[in-house]
C-alpha cells in the first residue's frame, strides 16, 4: 500500500533525499558537465518572466522565491539587472507577499528597457532604477536614501564577476542586510567549470565570485553559506553563494 506522508514527514523525506543527492559524486560531476556544455547554447539565459529575459537558472529563481516567501524583505537590491525580467519577478512576488521597493542597479539601463518595465503599471511602482556602478559612492548613497534605516533587506550581486569587484560589493552591501536575511553572491559556478572558450570574459577559474566569497567568509563571521539550499537545487549558478546573516558582531 502506498505510504501517505504527513506534511512534516514529506519535508523530512525531501531533506533526506537532498542529502543523498548531495553525496552522489557521479551525479555532482554530471551536473557540472551539463552546465558547462549547455552554456555554449546560452541555456542559462533561456528563461523569461512577463516577456523579459531572466539571465538566471529557474532553479535559482525559485530558491530566491522561497527566501522571499520566508523572510518577507521590505527591500530587494539587485546589482546587475540585465533585461529586467528578475525585477518583474520580484515585484510580482511582492504584489502578493508585500514589500516596499525593488532597487535595480546597472551601469547601462537603456530607455527601451525602462519603457518596458514601466509599462507594467502596478508592478513597476515598486521598482526603482539606478544607473551607475554598484561600488561608487553616488550609487550607494542613492540606495541609502531609498531604504533609510531598514535592515529588512535582501541583496543580490550579479554585475562584474571578477574577484576584486565582487569582494568590494560583498564588503559594501553586507552592511545593508539584517540578521536572518540574505546576501546572494551570484555566478560562483564560474570557479567549478572549465573556462568557456565560447564566452570570452575577463573572469574565469581563480578570478570570480567564488574566490571573492572564500576571502569574505574567511574574515567575516556574520554570514554563513546556506548549504541546505545548495543540497536541494542540484543545478545552480550560485553554489555556496546563498549567504545568510547570522550575527551583527
Amino acid at each position: 500500500m502506498k505510504k501517505i506522508y504527513s506534511r512534516e514527514e514529506f519535508k523530512e523525506h525531501l531533506n533526506n533525499s537532498a542529502l543523498e543527492m548531495k553525496n552522489d559524486k557521479d551525479l555532482q560531476k554530471d551536473k557540472l558537465k551539463l552546465i558547462s556544455k549547455a552554456d555554449k547554447y546560452n541555456w542559462i539565459h533561456q528563461t523569461s518572466w512577463l516577456g523579459e529575459p531572466i539571465l538566471k537558472l529557474p532553479q535559482d529563481m525559485f530558491a530566491i522565491q522561497d527566501i522571499i516567501f520566508k523572510n518577507r524583505p521590505d527591500y530587494i537590491i539587485e546589482l546587475g539587472i540585465a533585461w529586467g525580467g528578475q525585477l518583474l519577478f520580484y515585484s510580482t512576488l511582492m504584489e502578493t507577499l508585500g514589500g516596499v521597493k525593488i532597487i535595480g542597479v546597472d551601469t547601462y539601463i537603456p530607455d527601451d528597457l525602462k519603457e518596458r518595465i514601466y509599462s507594467h503599471k502596478n508592478l513597476a511602482n515598486r521598482i526603482e532604477l539606478i544607473s551607475g556602478s554598484s561600488i561608487e559612492d553616488k550609487t550607494i548613497n542613492n540606495i541609502k536614501e531609498i531604504i533609510g534605516d531598514s535592515k529588512n533587506v535582501m541583496v543580490i550581486l550579479d554585475t562584474d564577476h571578477s574577484h576584486d569587484h565582487v569582494l568590494k560589493e560583498l564588503y559594501i552591501y553586507e552592511k545593508f542586510v539584517g540578521i536572518g536575511h540574505y546576501l546572494i553572491c551570484g555566478n560562483t559556478i564560474i570557479e567549478l567549470i572549465p573556462e568557456q572558450i565560447h564566452r570570452k570574459r575577463p573572469w574565469g577559474p581563480g578570478n570570480n565570485p567564488m574566490t571573492a566569497l572564500d576571502v569574505f567568509l574567511e574574515k567575516n563571521k556574520k554570514f554563513i553559506s546556506d548549504l541546505i539550499i545548495d543540497d536541494k537545487l542540484l543545478l545552480s549558478c550560485n553554489y555556496r553563494g546563498f549567504l545568510k546573516k547570522i550575527s551583527d558582531l
